[in-house]
């Protein structure tokens, strides 16, 4: 290699770093820096009150739940939609909360996990995480075991869980359908 040649690739090399640097410093600022930065201003209104359902069909979409495609969870029923653009819920089934609860409002879907082990010690998969409370990242999952966060036996209640406990199927279709970015709209 002569003298001019060692140059100009240690140029290039130079150069590529910087792109690579500047790239990586663009991804980084666009990052929410903290749980529950991502919470969404909502340009349709989401109602934070308790909603009357229609207890005859207790599958049925809350109303004030927002609109546009989106992942609905209701705190006092302990229930999630999946709801697509067209308004109408495609699935809806029961879940069972950790022991800490989100505030109601919107949020946007900011990580996901295929399998890893929950705040209960729990083998856990399909993790999709969108918001935290109090350093406690709250999310769905699904355990391997089919096991509830109070059904574990190893649960302690004195350890904050932020997970929302779906069956294996559930988990199965949320992993599908809550890609990163995708609205969670949380409801009494």
């Amino acid at each position: 290699m002569t003298r001019s040649s060692s140059g100009f690739v240690a140029g290039l090399t130079a150069a590529a770093l910087a792109g690579v640097g500047y790239l990586g410093y663009q991804a980084s600022a666009n990052v929410p820096q903290r749980p529950g930065a991502e919470r969404l201003p909502s340009s349709t209104p989401v109602t934070t009150s308790r909603v009357p359902r229609d207890i005859r069909h207790p599958n049925a979409l809350p109303a004030g739940s927002g609109a546009g495609r989106r992942v609905v969870y209701s705190l006092e029923d302990d229930r999630v939609w999946l709801v697509g653009a067209d308004n109408r819920a495609r699935r809806s089934f029961g879940v069972t909360p950790g022991t800490v609860d989100p505030a109601p409002g919107s949020y946007l879907v900011t990580s996901r996990s295929i399998s890893i082990t929950g705040t209960d010690g729990i083998p856990i998969e399909h993790v999709v995480r969108f918001t935290g409370v109090e350093g406690v990242a709250i999310g769905f999952s699904a355990a391997v075991d089919g096991s509830t966060p109070q059904a574990a036996p190893q649960a302690d209640p004195e350890v904050r869980t932020g997970g929302i406990r779906e069956t294996r199927p559930d988990g199965r279709a949320m992993w599908e359908f809550a890609m990163i970015g995708e609205k969670v709209v949380v409801i009494r």
